[in-house]
């Protein structure tokens, strides 16, 4: 923990969006924190990840594709996924910057 402790999510978010790490003393698994992936602007289709999806940019004619901001979870298990505010981590006051 740092200053920069005790934030609301409002506050926290603005942290990630300047690409920073955060995360919240109330979650059960140590070493868990949040930060933004920037995206990819003209991502050639041949690097997608998802099968499906590079099957739909041949069928589609699509070249490349822009994949916008997003957060993501390092999780306990000390893997990186993608990530969705629960109710609770919107209202918690308990949030912190790395």
């Amino acid at each position: 923990m740092n200053d920069e402790a005790n934030l609301t999510f409002s506050t926290a978010l603005l942290f990630l969006k300047e690409g920073r790490r955060v995360q919240r003393a109330g979650w059960n698994g140590k070493g868990m924190w949040l930060t933004m992936s920037p995206g990819v602007t003209d991502n050639p289709s041949e690097k997608f990840w998802s099968p499906a999806i590079r099957e739909w940019a041949a069928e589609a004619g699509m070249p490349a594709i822009t994949v916008s901001p997003y957060i993501v979870m390092y999780t306990a298990q000390k893997t990186i996924v993608p990530w969705l505010c629960s109710q609770t981590d919107m209202l918690a006051e308990d949030w912190s910057v790395l």
